[in-house]
Protein backbone atom coordinates (compact mmCIF):
# COMPACT_ATOMS: atom_id res chain seq x y z
CA UNK A 1 0.00 0.00 0.00
CA UNK A 2 1.60 3.32 -1.35
CA UNK A 3 1.50 6.88 1.27
CA UNK A 4 -1.42 8.43 -1.26
CA UNK A 5 -3.69 5.09 -1.01
CA UNK A 6 -3.29 5.31 2.63
CA UNK A 7 -4.09 8.73 2.65
CA UNK A 8 -7.36 8.57 0.57
CA UNK A 9 -8.32 5.85 2.75
CA UNK A 10 -7.94 8.09 5.88
CA UNK A 11 -10.05 10.46 4.31
CA UNK A 12 -12.32 8.05 3.04
CA UNK A 13 -12.78 6.58 6.60
CA UNK A 14 -12.64 10.25 8.23
CA UNK A 15 -15.43 11.17 6.33
CA UNK A 16 -17.77 8.37 6.55
CA UNK A 17 -17.70 7.25 9.80
CA UNK A 18 -19.93 9.70 11.57
CA UNK A 19 -22.00 10.26 8.74
CA UNK A 20 -24.68 7.63 8.12
CA UNK A 21 -23.38 6.25 4.91
CA UNK A 22 -21.20 3.12 6.21
CA UNK A 23 -17.28 4.09 6.43
CA UNK A 24 -17.01 0.18 6.57
CA UNK A 25 -18.75 0.14 3.37
CA UNK A 26 -16.39 2.96 1.98
CA UNK A 27 -13.07 1.41 3.29
CA UNK A 28 -14.01 -2.22 1.95
CA UNK A 29 -15.94 -0.69 -1.72
CA UNK A 30 -12.35 2.00 -2.38
CA UNK A 31 -9.60 -0.87 -2.96
CA UNK A 32 -12.19 -2.66 -4.88
CA UNK A 33 -13.55 0.66 -7.19
CA UNK A 34 -9.30 1.50 -7.55
CA UNK A 35 -8.26 -2.44 -8.12
CA UNK A 36 -6.20 -1.91 -5.33
CA UNK A 37 -5.44 -4.76 -2.59
CA UNK A 38 -7.76 -4.71 0.43
CA UNK A 39 -5.32 -3.94 3.16
CA UNK A 40 -7.92 -5.84 5.44
CA UNK A 41 -9.76 -5.30 8.79
CA UNK A 42 -7.02 -4.37 10.86
CA UNK A 43 -5.46 -1.91 8.81
CA UNK A 44 -9.16 -0.45 8.65
CA UNK A 45 -9.01 -0.24 12.42
CA UNK A 46 -6.09 1.54 12.66
CA UNK A 47 -7.28 4.20 11.13
CA UNK A 48 -10.09 4.29 13.53
CA UNK A 49 -7.44 5.54 16.22
CA UNK A 50 -7.75 9.34 14.05
CA UNK A 51 -12.03 8.79 14.55
CA UNK A 52 -10.83 8.34 18.51
CA UNK A 53 -8.46 11.76 18.53
CA UNK A 54 -11.34 13.76 16.67
CA UNK A 55 -14.44 12.38 18.80
CA UNK A 56 -12.17 12.69 22.13
CA UNK A 57 -11.75 16.25 21.46
CA UNK A 58 -14.63 17.50 19.60
CA UNK A 59 -16.50 16.52 23.09
CA UNK A 60 -13.73 17.22 25.30
CA UNK A 61 -15.85 18.86 27.34
CA UNK A 62 -18.91 15.64 27.34
CA UNK A 63 -15.68 13.75 28.97
CA UNK A 64 -14.67 15.78 31.49
CA UNK A 65 -18.22 15.70 32.74
CA UNK A 66 -18.21 12.00 31.95
CA UNK A 67 -15.51 11.19 34.03
CA UNK A 68 -15.97 13.27 36.89
CA UNK A 69 -19.86 11.54 36.73
CA UNK A 70 -17.99 8.54 37.25
CA UNK A 71 -15.94 9.47 40.13
CA UNK A 72 -18.99 10.47 41.97
CA UNK A 73 -21.22 7.36 41.35
CA UNK A 74 -18.11 5.57 43.08
CA UNK A 75 -18.16 7.87 45.95
CA UNK A 76 -21.23 8.41 46.50
CA UNK A 77 -22.32 4.99 45.47
CA UNK A 78 -25.51 5.83 43.56
CA UNK A 79 -26.49 8.01 40.24
CA UNK A 80 -28.16 10.95 40.84
CA UNK A 81 -27.51 13.67 38.25
CA UNK A 82 -28.42 13.38 34.67
CA UNK A 83 -24.95 13.64 33.97
CA UNK A 84 -24.40 10.34 35.99
CA UNK A 85 -27.09 8.61 34.07
CA UNK A 86 -26.13 9.90 30.72
CA UNK A 87 -22.74 7.86 31.89
CA UNK A 88 -24.35 4.73 32.36
CA UNK A 89 -26.86 4.81 29.62
CA UNK A 90 -23.48 4.82 26.76
CA UNK A 91 -22.25 1.92 28.91
CA UNK A 92 -25.41 -0.04 28.42
CA UNK A 93 -25.77 0.76 25.26
CA UNK A 94 -22.08 -0.47 24.13
CA UNK A 95 -22.10 -4.07 25.48
CA UNK A 96 -24.15 -5.65 23.18
CA UNK A 97 -22.29 -4.46 20.44
CA UNK A 98 -18.89 -5.64 22.34
CA UNK A 99 -20.35 -9.17 22.54
CA UNK A 100 -21.43 -9.31 18.96
CA UNK A 101 -18.66 -8.10 17.52
CA UNK A 102 -16.36 -10.69 19.21
CA UNK A 103 -18.71 -13.32 18.13
CA UNK A 104 -18.99 -12.92 14.22
CA UNK A 105 -15.33 -10.97 13.93
CA UNK A 106 -14.08 -13.64 11.64
CA UNK A 107 -16.98 -13.32 9.35
CA UNK A 108 -16.10 -9.29 9.58
CA UNK A 109 -12.91 -10.02 7.93
CA UNK A 110 -14.50 -11.96 4.77
CA UNK A 111 -18.43 -12.78 3.64
CA UNK A 112 -18.99 -9.20 5.17
CA UNK A 113 -16.87 -7.21 3.03
CA UNK A 114 -18.49 -8.83 -0.27
CA UNK A 115 -19.66 -5.62 -2.56
CA UNK A 116 -23.14 -7.02 -3.54
CA UNK A 117 -24.16 -7.54 0.67
CA UNK A 118 -22.61 -4.09 1.28
CA UNK A 119 -25.23 -2.50 -1.58
CA UNK A 120 -27.80 -4.56 -0.95
CA UNK A 121 -27.34 -3.33 3.02
CA UNK A 122 -26.86 0.44 1.82
CA UNK A 123 -29.60 0.82 0.27
CA UNK A 124 -32.18 -1.59 2.96
CA UNK A 125 -31.12 1.33 5.83
CA UNK A 126 -31.43 3.74 3.58
CA UNK A 127 -34.97 3.38 3.07
CA UNK A 128 -35.09 2.55 6.56
CA UNK A 129 -33.09 6.01 7.50
CA UNK A 130 -35.63 8.04 5.52
CA UNK A 131 -39.01 6.78 6.68
CA UNK A 132 -37.75 6.44 9.91
CA UNK A 133 -36.55 9.84 10.31
CA UNK A 134 -39.87 11.37 8.40
CA UNK A 135 -42.51 9.39 10.04
CA UNK A 136 -40.52 10.08 13.88
CA UNK A 137 -41.30 12.26 16.53
CA UNK A 138 -39.10 15.07 16.52
CA UNK A 139 -39.20 16.51 20.20
CA UNK A 140 -37.01 14.11 22.89
CA UNK A 141 -34.05 15.92 23.94
CA UNK A 142 -30.82 13.93 25.00
CA UNK A 143 -31.88 14.69 28.95
CA UNK A 144 -34.99 12.27 28.52
CA UNK A 145 -33.57 9.11 27.83
CA UNK A 146 -34.19 5.89 29.86
CA UNK A 147 -32.44 2.81 30.59
CA UNK A 148 -34.59 0.81 28.01
CA UNK A 149 -33.94 3.65 25.36
CA UNK A 150 -29.84 2.61 26.10
CA UNK A 151 -30.49 -0.92 25.55
CA UNK A 152 -32.66 -0.64 22.45
CA UNK A 153 -30.03 1.52 20.54
CA UNK A 154 -27.07 -0.55 22.00
CA UNK A 155 -28.77 -3.27 20.26
CA UNK A 156 -29.61 -1.77 17.29
CA UNK A 157 -25.81 -1.06 17.13
CA UNK A 158 -24.95 -4.69 16.41
CA UNK A 159 -26.55 -4.24 12.68
CA UNK A 160 -23.45 -1.93 12.32
CA UNK A 161 -21.50 -4.72 11.82
CA UNK A 162 -22.57 -5.62 8.57
CA UNK A 163 -20.76 -3.31 6.19
CA UNK A 164 -23.58 -0.62 4.75
CA UNK A 165 -25.57 -0.09 7.77
CA UNK A 166 -23.40 2.20 9.31
CA UNK A 167 -22.81 2.19 13.14
CA UNK A 168 -23.99 5.65 13.16
CA UNK A 169 -26.38 5.20 10.81
CA UNK A 170 -28.01 2.36 12.91
CA UNK A 171 -27.80 4.29 16.28
CA UNK A 172 -29.00 7.49 14.65
CA UNK A 173 -32.33 5.85 13.20
CA UNK A 174 -32.75 4.07 16.05
CA UNK A 175 -33.03 6.92 18.31
CA UNK A 176 -35.23 8.69 16.07
CA UNK A 177 -37.66 5.66 16.16
CA UNK A 178 -37.75 5.96 20.17
CA UNK A 179 -38.54 9.82 19.13
CA UNK A 180 -35.53 12.10 19.79
CA UNK A 181 -34.94 14.87 17.88
CA UNK A 182 -31.80 14.88 15.44
CA UNK A 183 -29.09 16.46 17.22
CA UNK A 184 -29.98 14.37 20.29
CA UNK A 185 -29.83 11.30 18.34
CA UNK A 186 -26.07 12.45 16.78
CA UNK A 187 -24.65 13.29 19.57
CA UNK A 188 -25.62 10.13 21.95
CA UNK A 189 -24.71 8.05 18.23
CA UNK A 190 -20.98 9.92 18.44
CA UNK A 191 -20.53 10.02 21.90
CA UNK A 192 -21.41 5.95 21.71
CA UNK A 193 -19.09 5.49 18.81
CA UNK A 194 -15.48 5.89 21.17
CA UNK A 195 -15.87 2.97 23.83
CA UNK A 196 -16.36 0.49 20.78
CA UNK A 197 -14.00 2.06 18.47
CA UNK A 198 -11.36 2.43 21.41
CA UNK A 199 -12.15 -1.77 22.38
CA UNK A 200 -11.65 -2.55 18.25
CA UNK A 201 -8.54 -0.57 17.92
CA UNK A 202 -6.57 -1.89 20.89
CA UNK A 203 -7.58 -5.64 20.01
CA UNK A 204 -6.96 -4.96 16.21
CA UNK A 205 -5.00 -1.70 15.41
CA UNK A 206 -1.61 -3.70 15.98
CA UNK A 207 -2.34 -6.25 13.59
CA UNK A 208 -2.09 -3.17 10.61
CA UNK A 209 1.74 -3.14 11.46
CA UNK A 210 2.89 -6.34 9.69
CA UNK A 211 6.41 -7.00 8.28
CA UNK A 212 6.94 -4.82 5.70
CA UNK A 213 4.42 -2.20 6.54
CA UNK A 214 5.87 0.80 6.37
CA UNK A 215 4.26 2.68 10.06
CA UNK A 216 4.41 6.21 8.30
CA UNK A 217 1.90 4.99 5.96
CA UNK A 218 -0.23 4.09 8.66
CA UNK A 219 -0.05 6.93 10.20
CA UNK A 220 -0.35 9.25 7.32
CA UNK A 221 -4.10 7.09 7.19
CA UNK A 222 -4.74 7.95 10.72
CA UNK A 223 -3.88 11.74 10.33
CA UNK A 224 -6.28 11.98 7.32
CA UNK A 225 -8.70 10.43 9.22
CA UNK A 226 -8.15 12.21 12.51
CA UNK A 227 -9.09 15.59 10.48
CA UNK A 228 -11.58 14.93 8.21
CA UNK A 229 -13.47 12.74 11.04
CA UNK A 230 -13.26 16.27 13.27
CA UNK A 231 -14.91 18.01 9.84
CA UNK A 232 -17.36 15.42 9.12
CA UNK A 233 -19.38 15.55 13.12
CA UNK A 234 -19.03 19.62 12.82
CA UNK A 235 -20.77 19.27 9.33
CA UNK A 236 -23.66 17.05 10.40
CA UNK A 237 -24.46 18.31 13.81
CA UNK A 238 -24.64 21.67 11.88
CA UNK A 239 -26.29 19.91 9.13
CA UNK A 240 -29.06 18.10 11.23
CA UNK A 241 -30.38 21.08 13.43
CA UNK A 242 -32.07 22.57 10.34
CA UNK A 243 -32.07 19.28 7.98
CA UNK A 244 -33.61 16.27 7.67
CA UNK A 245 -31.17 13.11 6.75
CA UNK A 246 -33.48 12.32 3.23
CA UNK A 247 -29.93 13.26 1.12
CA UNK A 248 -27.59 10.53 3.18
CA UNK A 249 -30.62 8.39 2.40
CA UNK A 250 -30.62 9.05 -1.63
CA UNK A 251 -26.71 9.07 -1.87
CA UNK A 252 -26.84 5.22 -0.19
CA UNK A 253 -29.64 4.57 -2.57
CA UNK A 254 -27.94 5.82 -5.21
CA UNK A 255 -23.98 4.44 -4.42
CA UNK A 256 -25.80 0.52 -3.92
CA UNK A 257 -27.20 1.06 -7.57
CA UNK A 258 -23.73 1.89 -8.88
CA UNK A 259 -21.96 -0.94 -7.22
CA UNK A 260 -24.72 -3.60 -8.32
CA UNK A 261 -24.70 -2.04 -11.48
CA UNK A 262 -20.56 -2.29 -11.39
CA UNK A 263 -20.87 -6.29 -10.32
CA UNK A 264 -22.91 -7.04 -13.68
CA UNK A 265 -20.52 -5.15 -15.78
CA UNK A 266 -17.93 -6.83 -14.72
CA UNK A 267 -19.69 -9.82 -14.45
Amino acid sequence: MTDFQALVLGLVQGLSEFLPISSSAHLALTPWFFGWQDPGLAFDVALHVGTLVAVAWYFRREWFALARSAIAIVRQREVRTTEEWRLVFLIVATIPAAIAGLTVEDLAETAFRSPRLIAINLMVMGIILWLVDRQARRDRPLESMKLRDAVTVGFIQCLALLPGVSRSGSTITGSRLLGFDRQSAAVFSFLMSFPVTFAAAVLKAPEAFTPGTQASTILIGIAAAAVSSWLAIAVLLRFVSRHSFGVFALYRLVLGVIILATLAIRG
